[in-house]
């Protein structure tokens, strides 16, 4: 090799290191959500930074299906009585209608309070209050996994960190508050409204839209009082703490799983927004189970995934919804993976079927005799069935995943039915239609060319960005303005004011000047009829 081949490589090797910046950092990522498919996404991320050279802290409640050995997990564990209480109350949403999402976010604040006090218990426990106690530690940044807990941003404050927000779904109004991102109902649509992409709501829909775009900001009205009365328990007893007002101003960024620009909605967001939708879509799928890679490379006939999330379970569902779908299942000529807890009561035997308590979602998505996906149509799910070009028939249960059922449908990715009144006819048809028209590979094929096409990969994003807060000491020139405003002035409503008082009194100006000029002009003609008797 020359000398110019060696200063070649020696410049390579400079810039790569260049490139790398901020190297070894000490990160604490906050994941305390109790639902796993919100883990996975929060621990997807962490491990990007573990895999890139940081040393990575994680406080969890849930054992990570997603880890690096890099990894320091801090699990304060549910207890079995928690468990049983959350399966309950997943139950309860498979058993009811939950198609209006306004009206199940205020059905549910029993259930929300219950996972909210658990997270700020965790908040409360000794392994986690070591990590700021002992002074020993040192943390560049934290990682907060955000559900509706905005006072565990306290932390933050406690080690005098810049802090980064994790969210498992794509900005909306919950986070209005958090990035400073404005509000636009007009043509951005809720998250439980859904628009083709490229049109435009019409009156009704604008109308529905601005109610519910108001519902939810009561709805995290009252939430984030309990976030303050949370702050209070927590934090209370250190004087040295700022209002919880003033520690919701201390965001730097906000990753979203979400990529506007091939799902939409187009919506305006501030520089603090990042998107990395698919963070845990993996680059190259790990090699299958050797009992499913052996189920999957002979299925002649092609497979389906049948998976329901990580939150429900089979037993969740009515016996004869899972007898009604083992009916149609055990017919078709394609191999059926099922995601299915217990193996020692299944809806029945069939060769075409393979039970399993656990799957690899994404890497199953990934092998190409995967022909379709029945999904619960969790934002999670969704989005790797878009990436890897699978079409899907939706059985949403709760939460977002009605709203993503719909729009996953108007994109024409797939079909969706109801699991309350699933009945095996439509249920046949519905596989059918997917199974045998190719559109909807077509276009969720045509989607996914297009939402893989970025100038940095979901994981190169939250690398970066990460690395940049902590080079940029928190980086505060990304914090849009109206983190610092108050309601009144970030809805110039005291410039309205303004103006109408002005109005007002040019109004009354105007008609008292009008008044006298009146009054005069009246008054002038009886002075002329007197000068002229005189």
């Amino acid at each position: 090799m020359d000398r110019g081949s060696n200063r070649t490589v020696l410049l390579a090797l400079l810039s790569v290191l260049l490139i790398s910046g901020c190297q070894g950092g000490n990160i604490l990522g906050v994941f305390t959500s109790l639902s796993p498919s919100h883990l996975i996404i929060h621990m997807s991320m962490a491990k990007v930074l573990a895999e890139n050279g940081h040393n990575v802290t994680v406080i969890t409640a849930l054992k990570p299906v997603v880890n690096h050995k890099d990894i320091t997990v801090v699990q304060v564990p549910m207890s079995e009585e928690d468990h049983k209480h959350m399966s309950a109350t997943i139950a309860q949403f498979a058993s009811q209608d939950n198609s209006n999402m306004v009206i199940t976010m205020f059905r549910s604040m029993g259930q929300m309070k219950f996972m909210m006090d658990k997270m700020r218990d965790i908040m409360k426990d000794q392994r986690v209050k070591d990590l700021y106690e002992n002074k020993d530690n040192k943390f560049d940044l934290v990682m907060l996994g955000y559900f509706l807990n905005t006072y565990q941003l306290g932390i933050a404050h406690k080690l005098k960190a810049p802090v980064v927000v994790a969210a498992s779904m794509p900005p909306n109004e919950i986070f209005n508050t958090v990035v400073g991102n404005p509000s636009v109902a007009s043509f951005v649509p809720a998250m439980n409204m859904a628009v083709e992409r490229g049109q435009i709501m019409t009156f009704v829909q604008r109308v529905q839209n601005f109610l519910t775009n108001i519902a939810m900001k009561v709805f995290f009205a009252i939430l984030e009082n309990y976030n303050a009365n949370s702050y209070k328990e927590v934090y209370g007893d250190d004087p040295t703490m700022p209002p919880f007002e003033e520690i919701c101003k201390n965001v730097s960024l906000a990753f979203f799983s979400s990529h506007a620009l091939s799902e939409g909605p187009i919506r305006p967001n501030v520089p603090a927004v990042i998107e990395v939708g698919g963070i845990q879509i993996k680059d190259k799928p790990n090699p299958l189970p050797k009992q499913l890679a052996e189920f999957l490379s002979n299925a002649d006939n092609s497979a389906i995934l049948l998976s329901l999330g990580s939150n429900v379970k089979s037993s969740h569902l009515k016996s004869d919804t899972n007898n009604k779908i083992f009916h149609v299942l055990s017919k078709l000529k394609q191999r059926i993976i099922w995601k299915w807890e217990d193996l020692d009561n299944t809806p029945g035997k069939s060769d075409n079927i393979l039970y399993s308590k656990w799957l690899p979602q994404d890497d199953i998505l990934a092998h190409p005799n995967i022909t379709l996906f029945i999904t619960h149509a969790g934002k999670g799910g969704i989005t790797e069935a878009q990436y890897h070009g699978k079409p899907m028939l939706a059985l949403p249960i709760f939460g977002d995943q009605p709203s993503n059922a719909l729009r996953m449908v108007k994109d024409g990715f797939g079909l969706s039915l109801s699991l309350l009144t699933l009945e095996e006819q439509p249920f046949k048809e519905s596989l059918t239609e997917l199974l045998e028209n190719p559109q909807y590979t077509h276009k969720v094929k045509t989607f996914s060319a297009l939402y893989r096409d970025r100038p940095m990969s979901a994981r190169e994003s939250v690398l970066y960005w990460s690395e940049y807060v902590m080079r940029h000491h928190g980086a505060p020139h990304l914090q849009s303005p109206l983190m610092q405003m108050n309601f009144i002035a970030s809805n110039n409503l005291d410039v309205f004011a303004l103006l109408v008082t002005v109005l007002i009194v040019f109004i009354y100006i105007s008609k008292f000047v009008l008044t006298v000029v009146i009054k005069k002009l009246k008054g002038k003609p009886k002075n002329t009829d007197k000068l002229k008797k005189h």
